[in-house]
Parts: C-alpha cells; sequence; structure tokens
C-alpha cells in the first residue's frame, strides 16, 4: 500500500486520507448557522439626524447617509460620480442620544448594523418597499469619523467638566 501524498492547504501533514471533509452527500452537524445580515458604511450625513418618539415612548433616531463612487469614463476620460443613499434607524437610545447631540449635516460616519426591509402603504394604498440600516442595542455601531471640532465637548460659559451630564450606553 503506498502513501498518500502530503496536502499541506489541507493540513495534511501525516500522509494520510484527510478525515475532515464530508463525503458527497453526508450532513455534518455544524455549530455555526451560515447566515450573516449585516451592512458596513463609511459616508456622509445628508441631513442633520431626524429624533422621533414611538408609541412606547423609546427614541429612534434616523439618519439619511450617503456613499459615493467615483471612476473615469474609459469612452469619454470624463470624471463620473455615482452617490447611494441609504436610510440608518438608531433603536439604541444612547447611540441615538450621542448622534442627535453631535452629528449634522455633511458628518463624516461609519456605521455597522442589519439590513431590514419593512413594507408600508402610499397615499393610494399601493405597497411600497423599504431597505433600511438598523442600530439595534446589542448589535450595531456608529463612529464619528470626523474631528472634533475646537472646543466641543467643552462646556460654552467655561464652567468645569460635569461627569453627571455625562450620557452612557
Amino acid at each position: 500500500m503506498r502513501p498518500v501524498p502530503s496536502d499541506r492547504t489541507r493540513g495534511n501533514d501525516a500522509g494520510v486520507v484527510p478525515t475532515a471533509f464530508p463525503k458527497r452527500g453526508e450532513r455534518r452537524n455544524e455549530i455555526m448557522s451560515g447566515y450573516l445580515n449585516k451592512a458596513q458604511l463609511i459616508g456622509n450625513l445628508g441631513a442633520d439626524p431626524e429624533t422621533r418618539t414611538m408609541q412606547n415612548g423609546g427614541q429612534v433616531v434616523t439618519l439619511s447617509v450617503a456613499t459615493s463612487e467615483s471612476w473615469r469614463d474609459q469612452a469619454s476620460g470624463e470624471r463620473r460620480t455615482r452617490t447611494e443613499w441609504h436610510r440608518v434607524v438608531i433603536f439604541n437610545e444612547g447611540l441615538g442620544r450621542l448622534a442627535d447631540q453631535y452629528l449634522t449635516k455633511g458628518a463624516k460616519v461609519y456605521v455597522e448594523g442589519m439590513l431590514r426591509t419593512r413594507k408600508w402603504q402610499d397615499a393610494e394604498g399601493h405597497d411600497r418597499y423599504s431597505t433600511e440600516i438598523h442600530l439595534t442595542p446589542y448589535n450595531g455601531t456608529l463612529t464619528f469619523l470626523d474631528p472634533r471640532k475646537s472646543g466641543e465637548g467643552a462646556p460654552a460659559d467655561g464652567s468645569p467638566h460635569d461627569p453627571g451630564n455625562d450620557v452612557s450606553y
């Protein structure tokens, strides 16, 4: 009996047939679910954050984030740009307060959340669909990418910092 050649890409240094891979048609018990719902964006706000109160009293903050790509048109040599608009909905109250307090139109942000598509009806009763990026209390990231403006974060009247006014999340 001849040994099987070594296959380093599969971690088979012993010269034996690998048993880590299932045979055709064989099913294995998997630990991971095999699904991932994640959206990541780096873009600029198209408007100031919009805050609303839900029926249960919780706050929701909505952001309109623009992402752009540019390229040179091969036929004409002109520079082309395409902008996509994304609706980001923050259900995390602490994160929403920070966004509402510090973000303004034009601010650069990194957003990571889950894609959700919701169905709604327009004024004429037609079904419409909107895909949004949801930032929930345990599943979402919002990072401010613009440097702080001078004086931002310090009280305007020059009084000392009061930790009781800090926003925790």
